[in-house]
């Protein structure tokens, strides 16, 4: 099993071009179940969620040619409609597939999802919108079966709760559905954004692009013909590395990035006293020695990201006052405290709000990875630890970050990947 060794204390500069989102890539992929011609998708990031949906799509008969960043998809010749535990258990965003698959062969049988252990996501707002548009839906030895046999109608849903996965799902179920579908509180993610451009681009009517409410003109199980899609760029991956650059008081460059889909964490590490050069599509951070303490609290886009809650926790740990993290969307995603506390962190946890107070160093050690986001967390302290920091089981970090180690490396951080 692979892992990370770092030896703190190296100064970063340079620059690095951030790749397609993985987050963005996933949901597309799924969308072109949607279409019966080939599908050409650019700028795919290399990690392991990409590769695994992938094969999914082959497992289900869909034709695949992947090569680096670009994959040609025919799924056309698709010819199950039954996603299998082996895959779906890899990796939860699997679930994706299926409105898609109900939409244009009227059933399918998808296992229960699984991924990172960050907390309880279920899918029950997925399975109740289906249900409202008219699917029938039981859960049987660990599979959703879902049927329409004429075909999903359109209908108005109000989800409960702001659901990313759920809004995805539902849009590509609607765009194959007879009438039309109203989707109120819907997430309104880049991410959303890009699936609903490519379902638009195909000719299906979409209004309410961005907003939190999103109507779609079904086609009535005719299926699209979509354009080719470039991938946007990751705004975690971003986030993550401008996190490096703040962590490490350093001068990076990030090419290929949308400023405005990492507005929240320029925000905050501007007022941790970082300062920001952005042009086009470069930005460059320039750290400090002294960072100030933060307040955060995760939410919904266009506010902070859940998902760069846990590297922003590790860079508070350079703060010269106490920083206080309040993670309201999933209730397990502290697990990597007990690892920074390993690396001299000292941060303490009460129900859902992290305090995370200021230490003079941090210091090597061997840590564990929980998840993916954790895992960043982690080798960004081991960036700046004193010794020699060994960050284990990064296959988590494999499955959405391309290539960290080789990008980190680039910039001049002393970072290896080893076998154990």
């Amino acid at each position: 099993m692979d892992y990370l060794q770092i030896k703190g204390g190296a100064k970063l500069s340079g620059s690095i071009k951030i790749s397609g989102a993985k987050n963005s890539a996933l949901p597309v992929i799924a969308a072109t179940i949607l279409s019966d011609k080939p599908v050409t998708l650019t700028n795919l990031p290399n990690v392991v969620d990409i590769r695994t949906l992938l094969k999914l799509l082959g497992i289900l008969g869909g034709t695949v040619n992947h090569t680096d960043t670009i994959a040609t998809i025919d799924n056309g010749t698709m010819n199950s409609t039954k996603a299998v535990y082996e895959i779906v258990s890899q990796m939860r965003a699997s679930i994706l597939v299926l409105g898609p698959l109900l939409a244009r062969f009227g059933e399918c049988e998808v296992s229960l999802p699984g991924g990172c252990a960050i907390g309880q996501r279920p899918i029950d707002l997925h399975l109740k919108a289906l249900e409202s548009m008219g699917a029938k839906i039981e859960i049987k030895g660990g599979y959703v079966r879902a049927e329409a046999p004429n075909g999903l109608q359109g209908t108005r849903i109000v989800f409960d709760k702001i659901t990313v996965g759920g809004t995805e799902n539902i849009v590509m179920a609607a765009s194959l559905a007879h009438g039309t579908t109203t989707i109120v509180n819907s997430a309104k993610e880049p991410e959303i954004v890009q699936l609903c451009e490519m379902i638009a681009n195909a000719g299906v009517k979409i209004e309410g692009i961005g907003t939190s409410e999103i109507i779609i003109e079904g086609t009535g199980q005719k299926p699209l013909n979509f354009k080719e899609v470039e991938i946007i760029p990751d705004r975690i991956e971003a986030g993550t590395y401008l996190c490096a650059g703040a962590i490490t008081a350093s001068k990076i460059t990030l090419e290929n990035v949308n400023a405005k889909h990492i507005q929240a964490s320029i925000d905050k590490l501007e007022a941790m006293g970082c300062n920001f050069q952005i042009e086009d599509n470069n930005i460059t951070i320039c750290g400090k020695e002294r960072l100030k303490p933060i307040n955060l609290i995760t939410t919904e886009y266009p506010g902070f990201p859940t998902d760069m809650q846990a590297q922003f926790m590790a860079v508070a740990t350079m703060a010269i006052g106490e920083s206080m993290v309040e993670e309201r969307l999933f209730e397990n995603r502290f697990m990597h405290v007990s690892e920074l506390n390993r690396l001299g962190a000292d941060i303490w946890l009460k129900g859902s709000v992290a305090s995370v107070k200021p230490v003079a160093e941090l210091y090597g050690a061997d840590v564990m990875a929980t998840d993916l986001r954790a895992s960043s967390a982690l080798v960004l302290a081991g960036l700046v630890a004193q010794g020699t920091t060994n960050v284990h089981r990064i296959y988590h970090l494999d499955r959405g970050y391309d290539n960290l180690e080789g990008k980190l490396k680039k910039l001049g951080a002393d970072i290896q990947r080893l076998s154990e």
